[in-house]
């Protein structure tokens, strides 16, 4: 039976955990050359072996420019092409919830290095490809922190850019036959949350949702394959918001 992704070669970073790990599966299961990409390279490997497939890992750190560049080149030399890019990486678990003028100065740049820079920079570093092959999907991850702001107003500003960046880069990559999108999750049971709210506490939060249960990642995965796929090929600078109908726009 015929994968809706046969034959494409799809890098996704922040591979080694959570959501990352569950677009590997997902973008494998629907026949997808897989790179799970991440700065922790055990973890990655362990994702890449595990996925139902022909996978790599690689290790980068998605805030350096030579890091992005080499991933890039590391899976033109296996694969001989890149037809997807899924921006998952990102700073979460570990920041402190509070006032936003109390975030230290230097955190506030780091979340703005990783969530920021680092899907421009990946996006930066597989556009030659992508423009050379006259095709490419690229996805981004925002959060609905961006519509209605948190407690981490760093983390926030920075998904808001992220959409941001999706429209410009839309723009500038459509007529190369490169579209490029944004998934927009709500509070997703993974790691990373429970690192910063109680299950009890996503559940709470849950009840003010159209659907009234946690997401998981799997939830996410309809649309990220979509996204990849040639079904999306006349879809491009959107964003899906995977919430559970808890911001309505």
């Amino acid at each position: 039976m015929m994968g809706r992704l046969d034959g494409k070669v799809a890098i996704v970073t922040g591979a080694a955990q959570g959501i990352g790990v569950e677009y590997c599966r997902a973008l494998a299961v629907e026949g997808a050359k897989v790179v799970a990409a991440d700065i922790n390279e055990e973890g990655a490997g362990a994702t890449a072996d595990a996925v139902d497939g022909e996978a790599m890992s690689v290790g980068v750190d998605v805030v350096d420019v030579e890091s992005t560049e080499g991933m890039a080149g590391a899976v033109l030399e296996r694969f001989g092409r890149i037809d997807a890019l899924v921006n998952n990486a990102a700073l979460y678990s570990g920041l402190t919830p509070g006032d936003p003028f109390e975030i230290d100065p230097d955190e506030w740049d780091r979340v703005m290095a990783v969530n920021v820079r680092g899907p421009w920079l990946c996006a930066r570093a597989v556009a030659p490809a992508m423009r050379k092959q006259q095709s490419g999907r690229i996805v981004n991850q925002a959060s609905v922190a961006a519509w209605g702001g948190s407690s981490l107003m760093h983390y926030s500003v920075s998904k808001a850019a992220v959409i941001g960046l999706t429209r410009g880069m839309a723009k500038l990559l459509g007529g190369d036959g490169v579209t490029v999108n944004t998934v927009a999750p709500g509070q997703m049971d993974t790691e990373s949350t429970l690192a910063i709210l109680s299950e009890e506490r996503m559940q709470q939060m849950s009840q003010a949702q159209a659907v009234h249960r946690v997401g998981t990642p799997r939830d996410l995965v309809g649309a990220v394959v979509y996204l990849c796929s040639d079904e999306s090929s006349f879809m491009t600078a959107q964003t899906l918001i995977i919430d559970g109908g808890l911001v309505i726009v």
